[in-house]
């Protein structure tokens, strides 16, 4: 449809920064209107999260307004006193953050967390709105809690709270992050039905071309400022040769609600090799990161056995030896989560290495320093604090804690997906650079093929918690993915 000539939402000259410290946001301006879609494009750190956190009057703590109003449904919006403020974020405007899973209670069900704040809580009314976000309503999803469901799953569940206030305007930062193609693009054909049908005024804050493409009416570029990551073109490494560095077998999980149970992963076995890349790939759900944690000793299976270098290792992080537990390392797929919030970024990469004791005591700001530079952080953010980062930038973070205790083994979980696509070749070349010099074994989740395709060795599909293949990556992913049409 075409968009009401009467704005919604004015951002007219909005400039935020912390006072002493860094710019958040330079002078930007946007105009919504209803039935239109907004993307908001540019590299980590160019201030697309505190543009969209601006526009529902939630600034990160010590930010201010240095410039510009922002006036939505004719309010401004910095100057409503907290009661009306409040109003309007329950019933017109709705925001939906990067890190889904850190705003949905664990100990809640999908069920009350949707229906706490719906419009319409009736049953058949709470099921429409999963059916509509793409969510299957016929396996027991709205008896779950959030810990039970994917990435994906808790992205969408996340959009499922945000539509069902039925607001005015929809806010939405990374919607698709760890969300399969053929997923990404019924998420973009959804917001499309919401701008055209509902009439929404949508804005997203995206690094993925494929999303704005297939549905964005405008586009704003926003500046970065932060370096990209600095790193030479790695050559490619040696293929891996010896026995295998991390081995599982019968891996089973299931998880169970209200006495019936969900299977999670079914009989999988997985093997890498010392110095390898593996890449884990399957829809959404199809218990990817459910691997992941079984192989870092965060999920116990239910049966199974693991390995490492040929030695039994313990299921259970805690119950593996110190030197277990540096080999291996997670980066999760939600930073945000993994950070302290009460500890400056200096303090979160200084604990692994004094814990593991990698470096002397003397040396450890310098290797905080070094850390940050190979993940393109300057050195000055060890004394900023988790909120004070972008998504793409907590990504780097989380990133630089793994690699601190020197690992053999690092199990990444959609690690570019925050980033733009510079950054995450830049990473890429990083982590393949890692291989080539220290042997590095990588078990890599993604959603993003291509990524896949270059920087993995083998691969292991997964369906509906069950390995339906593995083998060389070559030979069985394909090396062309169709590409999103674009709206005019």
């Amino acid at each position: 449809m075409t968009p009401t000539s009467e704005p919604v939402v004015q951002a007219t000259g909005v400039g935020i920064h912390i006072p002493d410290g860094p710019v958040l946001l330079n002078e930007t301006s946007l105009v919504l209107r209803r039935g239109q879609i907004t993307a908001l494009t540019g590299p980590s750190g160019s201030g697309k999260t505190t543009l969209l956190r601006a526009l529902v009057g939630a600034l990160p703590a010590g930010a201010h307004l240095t410039a510009g109003t922002i006036r939505v449904l004719d309010h401004d919006i910095f100057a409503l006193p907290a009661d009306e403020l409040r109003q309007l974020r329950r019933h017109h405007i709705t925001y939906v953050g990067q890190d889904p899973a850190s705003a949905l209670n664990p100990r809640m069900r999908v069920r009350r967390l949707v229906s706490e704040v719906a419009a319409d809580p009736a049953p058949q009314a709470l099921r429409d709105l999963l059916v509509e976000c793409r969510l299957p309503v016929d396996e027991g999803l709205l008896d779950r809690r959030p810990t039970a469901l994917s990435g994906g799953q808790q992205r969408r569940v996340a959009l499922v709270r945000a539509l069902a206030r039925k607001p005015d305007v929809l806010l939405l930062d990374e919607p698709t992050a760890g969300l399969d193609a053929a997923l990404r693009d019924d998420i973009a054909d959804l917001l499309r039905h919401l701008a055209d049908r509902r009439h929404l005024a949508i804005v997203i804050a995206c690094h993925d071309p494929e999303l704005v493409a297939r549905c964005a009416d405008e586009v704003i570029a926003l500046d970065g400022h932060t370096p990209t990551p600095a790193v030479e073109k790695a050559h490619q490494p040696a293929q891996p040769t010896g026995a295998a560095a991390l081995v599982a077998t019968g891996i089973r999980v299931t998880f169970t609600q209200r006495r019936t149970p969900h299977p999670a992963l079914a009989d999988i076995d997985f093997t890498a090799t010392p110095g390898s890349a593996t890449g884990i790939v399957g829809p959404s759900g199809s218990g990817k990161t459910t691997l992941l944690r079984v192989l870092a000793g965060l999920q116990c299976p239910d049966t199974g056995t693991l390995t490492l270098d040929g030695q039994p290792l313990p299921t259970a992080a805690r119950k593996r030896t110190r030197d277990h537990q540096r080999r291996i390392q997670l980066i999760p797929q939600n930073p945000l989560g993994a950070l302290n919030p009460a500890r400056t970024i200096g303090a979160a990469l200084a604990r692994p290495l004094q814990l593991h004791r990698t470096v002397p005591k003397a040396q450890v700001p310098d290797r905080v320093a070094e850390l940050l530079h190979h993940v393109g952080l300057p050195a000055e953010f060890a004394r900023r604090y988790p909120h004070q980062l972008s998504g793409g930038q907590r990504q780097r973070v989380s990133i630089a804690r793994a690699l601190a205790p020197e690992p053999n083994i690092l199990l990444c979980d959609e690690v570019t997906s925050a980033l733009d696509p510079d950054t995450a070749t830049a990473i890429m070349e990083l982590l393949t650079r890692l291989r080539t010099e220290r042997g590095l074994t990588i078990a890599l989740v993604s959603h993003e093929l291509q990524l896949i395709a270059a920087y993995t060795d083998t691969i292991h599909i997964l369906a509906a918690g069950r390995l339906v293949d593995t083998g060389p990556t070559r030979s069985l992913l394909p090396t062309t993915q169709p590409t999103a049409t674009h709206r005019r």
